[in-house]
């Protein structure tokens, strides 16, 4: 049997990661500046991550939800704390696209509505609802299109409000930060507006923090710069460090009843250990203020290159627009070893571990200044 050939991917076999440091099967290292697409939070084989986890292996590895696992309590009390979201209910599931499904279905459940807003630009994952949610028809089968979407641009608060004063719309989804689509934020103006016509709609508002999350952005979940409190948030890639889990952050005004929700593998007894693992570390060596500061750093000491047309980001959720942006990656790869991701066709995205050091930092920026004096048109 032969892999189903989906992935365009390195010709890389990556066999050992400790910290921000990786190496592969030939004793090549590289420096890891994209995480797996912003999963690896606390740093690649953690000592405390992999201690929790190993000793749930010892313990249980696994059971179903048919009985109480009480990781799963200590978990939801951990996230409520460190997230400022106390009073919040969590339901665990496996990945973030799983997340979002789970969260559309609980605003319509709640309001009996079908009609979602989303923006241009979004993606929320390759599942059915989640896929017809996602700006982008490539990815989309006739079975994907056939939900009631609408998207409007992202911090256009007029089209929004048309869109919501129509009476027939369940739920507006908008990300922390969008991830794919160039690293843009949305305005503060924007999301309390969101807010407030939602709840003069019957809508729910749900901030989609799959990967500007956990500490990623300088604050717990990105929407916190803008003192608003959605209705759902759906949480997944930093949670686990690499192990599947995601999380539905939930209003307490949203009531479940028995059967809603359910799931074979959310929540079981390894993902929580991993998850809680997470959360006590990012706690324990202040990971969210790290992120802040060096992400500060990273943008202050990049803006000012000529070469740089746009930087954008808050914490280590960076994007930079910059001409010959695949040709930048090639080279910052395969001459400095340091793994970078992309966003959009001209946008380099930078998602290192919330742990990365200054040194770390300065690496990159030694070598990104390095690669674009051969590769970008300077101006002088």
């Amino acid at each position: 049997m032969k892999l189903f050939d989906v992935y365009n991917c390195y010709d890389i076999n990556l066999v050992n990661g400790k910290g921000m440091e990786l190496s592969d099967d030939k004793g090549n290292q590289y420096l890891d500046f994209y995480g797996g697409h912003g999963v690896i939070s606390i740093g690649h084989s953690h000592p405390h991550y992999m201690f929790r986890i190993e000793n749930q292996l010892h313990c249980l590895g696994f059971y179903s939800n048919a009985v109480k696992n009480d990781l799963q309590e200590k978990l939801a009390c951990k996230l409520g704390k460190i997230s400022g979201y106390d009073d919040y209910n969590l339901f665990l599931c496996n990945s973030g696209a799983e997340a979002n499904e789970n969260a559309l279905k609980i605003a319509s459940f709640h309001n009996q509505k079908s009609k979602v807003i989303s923006i241009k630009g979004a993606f929320h994952g390759r599942t059915g609802g989640a896929l017809s949610i996602t700006d982008n028809p490539k990815l989309a089968s006739e079975f994907n299109v056939e939900h009631d979407v609408a998207f409007v641009e992202m911090n256009d608060t007029e089209s929004l409000k048309s869109e919501l004063s129509k009476g027939n719309v369940s739920a507006v989804i908008i990300e922390g930060i969008q991830g794919v689509n160039g690293v843009v934020e949305p305005t503060i103006d924007f999301l309390k507006t969101a807010k407030t016509v939602c709840e003069e709609n019957d809508a729910l508002l749900i901030l989609d923090e799959i990967q500007s999350g956990f500490g990623r952005s300088g604050k717990f979940f990105a929407h916190q710069y803008s003192g608003v409190k959605p209705d759902i948030i759906t949480t997944a890639k930093g949670m686990g460090n690499g192990f599947p889990i995601a999380g539905v952050l939930i209003s307490p005004k949203l009531k479940p009843w028995k059967g809603m929700l359910g799931t074979t593998f959310g929540g079981n007894h390894l993902a929580c250990a991993a998850a809680i693992a997470v959360l006590e570390t990012i706690e324990e060596e202040q990971l969210i203020d790290n992120a802040k500061e060096i992400g500060n750093y990273l943008i202050a000491n990049l803006k000012d290159n000529n070469a740089v047309k746009a930087i954008r980001g808050k914490g280590l959720m960076i994007g930079i627009d910059i001409e010959n942006m695949s040709e930048t990656r090639t080279k910052l790869l395969k001459e400095y070893g340091i793994f970078t991701g992309s966003s959009g066709e001209n946008t380099l995205r930078l998602l290192p571990p919330l742990s990365i050091s200054k040194a770390e930092a300065d690496q990159f920026i030694e070598a990104f200044n390095c690669v674009l004096a051969s590769t970008c048109a300077v101006k002088h």
